[in-house]
């Protein structure tokens, strides 16, 4: 294996393992940050050198890791982000743990080791150990009964979606593609292609909170801020896009998986930007955005837009980890997350509230920001779909700029009287300014990424008139929403993610209890009327035997050995030692078979 593509997995995960087994009391988030330190040193050399590794699992079977032009632009941006995350989160010292920073980077790990898997054993290694890890960062509070559903809603929903990979990695075999590669997948023959590419897609909306996955992504905001900002950026809830980008060539093998994979992207940008201009929590806000802009990631894989879709993730990902940051630092000095209670958290907080600012900018797609430039990029291969699934592209991205602005709107709203803000070092709230403003220039600037790779270069490009098109419709939407915020409509269907988690509730979760129950019930009976019959039915045969065979079998055999034992005494009785009574008793012998010889002379 590769020595730079083992230490750019190993550096983050032996640091994150090393940090659970020991638990330092102090140095948790020093000892992090070097680790996250190393990782982007490392991740910037794999990005340049680009190293592969094969090991072999069984016969034909190997995990594979490599670091191509895709997985460059991911490794650098994961590794990048998990910095950012944890000198963020250094200004919080509850969250300065050797459990939570070791959970951090054994995330960053399986992440890395997601975005380089070029084999399904590789990436369900990988992406297995990022959904646990996930499920103990969002309930990391443990006594926060919110926090513990919310993680548990969030893995059994990605974990059934889950299951799809089994099913590709079953079908590949089934299909013949015995190496199970992922640039493999376009040749598994006849319908187990098609089955394979539906396990992929599934998995990926599932782990991406697309329609209808996307409800558990709104449980999961009730654990700490940074985690949110890590899974919303580049790691977790990106991987299902980037899984789908990397695997577009077999989406358009099928005929299929294209059309419905655009669709269901652009579909969760517009309804899932429709939950976020409902809510009323910041976090919840971000939340359904994330669903809503990954879901033009989405729609870039369907649509054949892959350059278009990584450029969308980059420019995502600096501006999502931004937002969610800010946001709990503000949790963290008012104590609330709801949107009336933040009424002048800008103004109180001027370098976070301007950095804040570009990155809702960014969000809305207000030129001449990353995402203004990378949303095009995806509607203008969107385009060549048809017009349709531009115009719902366009539709969504107006919201976008509804919601970023509703957000802008109540931070800079002025202050409410009586109010006080907890305490914050000092060193602590400068570093987390300095992040912020480091992050906010990155939103600002991540459009010009498109001038660079070619992995990240629009094709087709968006024209002049397209580029104006979408950036006065994130102008108009931004300057609508500022003039009636305060008074926008909150309709229940959408302020409860479209009642998505009741559905599911209703149609999986209870009758699939109900099932168990009525398994349980049948077991119990099968248990009690079969089972313990049978053994009390056994237990009474084995009474009777012992009864009425066992005993007589043993007075039998006792008899027999009392006659033998006669018998015996009897023999020995002739054997006196003496000679005489020998010859005598010879005598006595000859004489016995001298009379039977003439009686059977006589007979016959």
């Amino acid at each position: 294996m590769s020595a730079l593509l083992l230490a750019l997995l190993a550096v983050p995960l032996a640091g994150g393992l090393a940090l659970l087994v020991v638990r330092p009391r102090r140095g948790a988030v020093a000892a992090g940050l070097v680790s996250a330190s190393g990782t982007v040193a490392l991740a910037v050399v794999s990005a340049v050198q680009r190293p592969t590794a094969r090991l072999p699992l069984f016969d034909g079977i190997a995990a594979g890791f490599a670091v191509d032009e895709l997985a460059a632009v991911m490794v650098v941006l994961v590794a990048v982000a998990l910095l950012a995350v944890l000198a963020f989160a250094a200004g919080e010292p509850s969250l300065g743990t050797g459990r939570f920073v070791g959970l951090m980077l054994v995330f960053a790990g399986a992440m890395l080791g997601t975005v380089t898997a070029t084999t399904l054993p590789a990436l369900l290694a990988a992406w297995e150990v990022m959904g646990a890890v996930s499920w103990a960062l969002i309930a990391h509070h443990v006594r926060d009964r919110a926090a513990a559903r919310g993680a548990t809603t969030a893995f059994l929903t990605t974990r059934t979606a889950d299951l799809g990979l089994y099913l590709a990695a079953g079908a590949m075999l089934a299909g013949g593609a015995s190496t199970l590669a992922l640039d493999a997948l376009p040749t598994v023959a006849g319908g187990w292609g098609d089955l394979a590419v539906a396990g992929i897609v599934v998995a990926a909306l599932g782990k991406s909170a697309q329609l209808p996955f996307s409800f558990w992504l709104s449980g999961a905001m009730h654990g700490p801020s940074p985690v949110s900002a890590l899974l919303h950026s580049a790691t977790m809830v990106a991987a299902g896009a980037y899984l789908l980008l990397r695997t577009a060539p077999a989406l358009a093998a099928t005929g299929w998986a294209t059309t419905l994979v655009a669709w269901v992207g652009a579909g969760t940008a517009l309804m899932l930007g429709l939950v976020a201009l409902a809510q009323d929590d910041l976090k919840q806000l971000l939340a359904a955005s994330t669903s809503a802009q990954i879901g033009f990631m989405v729609l870039a894989a369907g649509v054949g837009a892959v350059p278009g879709g990584v450029l969308q993730t980059v420019a995502h990902a600096a501006t999502k980890s931004l937002l969610f940051l800010v946001a709990g630092a503000w949790l963290v000095r008012i104590g609330t997350r709801r949107l009336d209670g933040l009424r002048g958290a800008a103004r109180r907080h001027p370098v976070l509230g301007a950095a804040f600012t570009v990155g809702a900018l960014a969000l809305a797609g207000v030129p001449p920001t990353g995402l203004w430039v990378s949303k095009d990029a995806v509607l203008a291969g969107a385009l060549t779909g048809g017009p349709a699934l531009y115009l719902v592209g366009l539709a969504a991205g107006l919201v976008s700029a509804g919601y970023a602005a509703k957000a802008l709107w109540f931070v800079w709203r002025p202050t409410p009287p009586a109010t006080e803000d907890a305490a914050v070092g000092r060193a602590g709230s400068r570093v987390q300014g300095g992040v912020a403003v480091a992050l906010a220039l990155s939103a600002a600037a991540a459009g010009l990424l498109a001038l660079g790779p070619q992995v990240l270069r629009p094709d087709p490009p968006p024209t002049g008139p397209e580029l104006l098109v979408s950036g006065a419709v994130a102008v108009v939407g931004v300057l609508v929403t500022w003039r009636v915020a305060g008074r926008l409509p909150a309709p229940a269907l959408l302020r409860s993610w479209l009642w998505l988690e009741r559905v599911a509730v209703a149609i999986v979760v209870r009758p699939t209890l109900r099932l168990a129950a009525a398994l349980a019930r049948v077991d119990d009976a099968l248990h009690h009327h079969v089972v313990l019959g049978a053994g009390r039915a056994g237990m009474r045969a084995a009474e009777t035997v012992d009864r009425r065979v066992e005993r007589g079998l043993d007075r039998g055999v006792d008899d027999l050995a009392a006659g033998a034992r006669a018998l015996g005494r009897a023999a020995r009785r002739p054997q006196t030692g003496q000679l005489h009574q020998y010859y005598a008793q010879a005598a006595v012998g000859f004489g016995v078979l001298a009379a039977l010889t003439v009686l059977l002379i006589g007979v016959s």
